[in-house]
């Protein structure tokens, strides 16, 4: 589709056939005979490591068996808590309604980290604001590519733009996870991306830097990261998968 605005992207060099390879790595992990019975144990299980993986990424870890016993208060941990356990009901207006879901995205993320008066609310810059548009025309329809692109697309421009205040990475993170959620690609929620960025910080942090530069080798770092995350992503699964069925 020769105008659709991501479709170039494919055409970076290893980029579509890294795009065929983690979707063979998700699609195989889904296969794992966990999900016939332990779905939502499964799921649930993704939802806790995403959130503690994704508060570590914006610079406060904790440890898992800590959070999962509830004697975690730090609020950007909640926050990310809240954000994964709200995914699933976002997803249905995501679409329709991009900026809508940012904003409630936030108001989850900071709550008891800024102040009441900025939740949901972009910081005010109009060229920040035609960024957001132009994403949210993305999302609504405005690309064809695969949901593994446009969602890299989506977490590196809000990296890249920290469009709202206090932990806007964890926003960023959520909406990435909500295009995979709402494409039909993730609908369950199954596939732990924010484990794989967690698991590889440093390139984590260097490919959304390079991603900010809008050139096309940086593009190519980030979506290669990206890709590679989903395949880290798809082994988690995998491993729950296995704890579960061991410990059942």
């Amino acid at each position: 589709m020769t105008d659709d605005p991501l479709a170039p992207l494919l055409g970076l060099a290893d980029i579509a056939p890294a795009v065929d390879r983690a979707r063979e790595r998700f699609d195989q992990a889904l296969g794992h005979r966990a999900l016939r019975r332990h779905g939502g144990q499964v799921a649930a299980e993704v939802s806790l490591r995403s959130a503690v993986a994704s508060a570590a990424l914006q610079g406060y870890a904790h440890e898992r068996e800590a959070v999962r016993a509830g004697t975690v208060t730090d609020p950007v941990l909640q926050g990310a808590l809240r954000v994964a356990g709200a995914l699933p009901t976002l997803s249905e207006r995501w679409s329709t309604a991009p900026r809508q879901v940012l904003a409630r995205l936030h108001v989850l993320a900071a709550r008891d980290v800024v102040p009441e008066q900025e939740l949901g609310r972009p910081v005010a810059d109009a060229a920040l604001g035609a960024r957001l548009d132009a994403l949210a025309g993305l999302v609504a329809g405005g690309t064809r590519v695969s949901p593994l692109v446009l969602a890299a697309v989506v977490h590196g421009e809000l990296l890249a733009l920290r469009p709202f205040a206090g932990p806007s990475s964890v926003v960023a993170r959520g909406a990435a996870r909500l295009v995979l959620l709402a494409s039909g690609f993730d609908p369950r929620g199954l596939l732990a991306v924010d484990v794989g960025h967690h698991d590889r910080e440093p390139e984590y942090v260097g490919a959304a830097g390079a991603f900010a530069t809008g050139t096309p080798d940086g593009l190519r770092s980030w979506l290669r990261h990206y890709l590679t995350a989903v395949e880290v992503g798809a082994d988690q699964l995998t491993a729950i998968g296995d704890e579960i069925l061991a410990a059942a």
